[in-house]
């Protein structure tokens, strides 16, 4: 498709080729995310915009000095990778425009004499898989729970390996408490509306007050338990989303959830009931029965 152009995108122009697939203003995300860039853009992050004459928008990247990046990595002297996409329209996926972004930050960060390249994968929502990366240089350097990977590009014989910063054990997620907390930042407008659905459904179907940390600075985010960085949902000393996700999605992952705890506290009062002594001692199926 011979109309496409890579368009450096900027505090300027934005609002005409959009961010992350948003272009009305109304849009909720859409003004946070804007926000958001102004105090980036002046961290020197880097948005490039792939641009169809025939049909618009079809895919961006946005990267960034490592030292300023979104994500609980250790990447200082990298240029850092926080989203790449192509193909809003079917006919443009498979076409090698994802390298072609990819090729933009490469050029520029070489230009800029950084020792590389750093992204952070996983199959999943919200966040590229491995294989653009690998078959073009990058090799993974670190993992991370789940199934997050750390993958990196290095020019020349840079000595210093990119890596993961935070120690992923529940000593890590002892700070967030028993209940629930959702951890966000604007730097991806879809938890925009989806955070305050899924705040209106703690409050209101498992009456639980939600704490939301909202993350201000890159410091914030790399101090994330979720390697995603900038979006985590942390329930009773554990990590429930990993990712951002719909109120749709929270419900289903809460259902589980309490499904579980009460499995848990069934358990311990059969337990209890059937180790009582003498004439108080009850079978498993009279106990049950008892508690429902």
């Amino acid at each position: 498709m011979d109309d496409i152009q890579i368009i450096d995108t900027n505090d300027e122009n934005i609002r005409e080729y959009g961010v992350c697939g948003y272009k009305n203003i109304k849009r909720p995300g859409y003004s946070e995310k804007i926000e958001w860039l102004k105090e980036r853009f002046r961290e020197d992050l880097i948005i490039k915009t792939l641009y169809s004459e025939k049909d618009g928008t079809q895919g961006m990247i946005e990267y960034i000095p490592g030292a300023y990046c979104w994500r609980p990595v250790d990447a200082e002297g990298y240029m850092f990778i926080h989203c790449i996409f192509s193909g809003f329209k079917g006919e443009y996926k498979g076409k090698g425009y994802g390298t072609l972004l990819l090729n933009e930050c490469l050029d520029d960060a070489q230009q800029k004499n950084m020792s590389g390249v750093a992204v952070v994968t996983r199959k999943s929502s919200f966040m590229a898989g491995n294989e653009l990366f690998t078959k073009n240089g990058f090799t993974v350097v670190d993992k991370a729970p789940p199934d997050f990977e750390l993958l990196v590009r290095k020019f020349g014989k840079a000595k210093k390996t990119p890596s993961f910063k935070v120690n992923w054990g529940e000593e890590e997620l002892k700070r967030y408490g028993k209940s629930l907390t959702i951890i966000r930042a604007d730097q991806c407008p879809y938890t925009v509306k989806n955070v305050r659905e899924i705040i209106e459904t703690a409050k209101t179907e498992y009456n639980i007050e939600p704490n939301v940390i909202d993350l201000k600075n890159c410091k914030e985010a790399q101090s994330s338990p979720c390697a995603f960085g900038s979006f985590c949902i942390v329930y009773d000393g554990q990590v429930v989303s990993h990712h951002p996700i719909s109120n749709g999605r929270f419900k289903n992952i809460m259902k589980k959830v309490m499904s579980l705890e009460l499995l848990g506290a069934f358990t311990v009062m059969v337990t209890l009931l059937t180790i009582m002594p003498g004439p108080d001692k009850l079978d498993a199926g009279t106990a049950i029965n008892s508690i429902i």
